[in-house]
């Protein structure tokens, strides 16, 4: 069939459609829309209006209150600054608030290693500010070795370990609403996922679902463009195609470019691939080491000082369609649990290259 087969006639209604190979193009007047939505109301069916919170506090009151269906979260920085932390996290947060579902798709590490991660982070969330019996991600791994080496080799289950047992009840309680998957460099493509995603929605029941990506980089294209721009295009297109079609929240983390693993301070031009990342974003989040990025005015009298700020990172919201951007907050890091303080505050400090404008 041809792209020009069939244009029905008539413009009052739903008449006006154009019949393609790559579906149907249906314009829609505003009374339509607006028709619509009154129904919408009168049903209940008002999920598109509300958001959902990411469960750092200080970042959902700059965003609107959370991230809503359609949304593409972008969450950049270089390595090593906790942008796997922050998602999972976020990840963790939605399921547990029982709102929605959580598909969390991650080309880097297996899905055990992310329960571990998930393991030690409950243990220290539970007790923050305090971290007194909190399990360090070294040692969920001992612990879990342990319980395997008991009763003479025989193992035993992990929930009758006493160190294990707090984290994994708490997971035991929002455990369902999150599905963890490991990203294959053939199988987990961008029409994929879309497909996953329509399953989910299939099978949900209207349940709301929120994805994540770690990392939009390795998201494959098959065949293989010649550049990177050409694929981190494609890729960051599709998610936010996902996110708008299928009216689900897209999260996912970004690389950074060898100028911004060079520069003081990263920023969101750095993002790696393509300018198309900074055009399809909703919102952009950049990760960095406070202690890297403060003026040095405010640490060079004061060595304790200096220390301080190495617990510390900053998330710039430097792109905020739905609201204020050029935003500084900070986060206290707890990596040895794979966490943050969800609690956060905005920067007092004066950074680095700081913008005078905003484009």
């Amino acid at each position: 069939m041809s792209s020009e087969t069939s244009i029905h006639p008539g413009i009052s209604g739903h008449a006006w459609r154009l019949e393609t190979d790559g579906g149907s193009v249906a314009p829609r007047s505003a009374l339509q829309v607006l028709l619509d939505l009154n129904d919408h109301v009168a049903s209940g069916k008002v999920g598109e209006y509300q958001p959902i919170p990411l469960g750092f506090t200080p970042l959902d009151k700059t965003i609107g209150a959370g991230l809503r269906p359609g949304e593409l979260l972008l969450i950049g920085g270089a390595q090593g600054t906790g942008k796997t932390t922050m998602a999972l996290q976020m990840a963790r947060n939605i399921a547990m608030s029982g709102q929605a579902n959580v598909l969390y798709v991650c080309f880097e590490h297996e899905e055990q290693y992310l329960l571990n991660r998930l393991i030690a982070l409950e243990s220290a969330l539970a007790h923050l500010p305090q971290k007194t019996g909190a399990i360090r991600i070294q040692d969920v791994r001992a612990e879990i070795l342990g319980s395997w080496m008991s009763e003479g080799g025989g193992g035993q289950d992990l929930s009758d370990n006493p160190r294990l047992r707090p984290s994994l009840d708490r997971i035991g309680r929002y455990g369902q609403n999150l599905f963890l998957m490991r990203g294959s460099q053939t199988s987990s493509t961008i029409d994929n996922m879309r497909r996953l995603v329509r399953a989910h929605n299939e099978l949900s029941d209207d349940r709301q679902l929120v994805v994540v990506v770690d990392y939009l980089q390795k998201v494959p294209q098959i065949p293989e463009p010649s550049t990177e721009a050409e694929k981190v295009t494609f890729s960051v297109n599709g998610l936010k195609d996902i996110a708008l079609s299928e009216e689900v929240p897209v999260i996912a983390i970004v690389a950074a470019d060898k100028e911004g693993l060079k520069a003081q301070r990263l920023r969101n031009y750095h993002l790696r691939g393509s300018s198309a990342i900074n055009y399809e974003a909703d919102i952009i989040l950049i990760l960095n080491e406070k202690y890297n990025i403060v003026a040095k005015v405010n640490i060079e009298f004061n060595p304790y000082q200096a220390q301080r700020f190495r617990d510390w990172v900053i998330v710039s919201v430097e792109k905020n369609r739905g609201g204020q951007d050029n935003v500084d907050l900070e986060f206290e890091k707890h990596f040895e649990f794979s966490c943050f303080d969800p609690n956060g505050r905005a920067v007092q400090e004066k950074l680095i290259e700081e913008r005078l404008y905003n484009d």
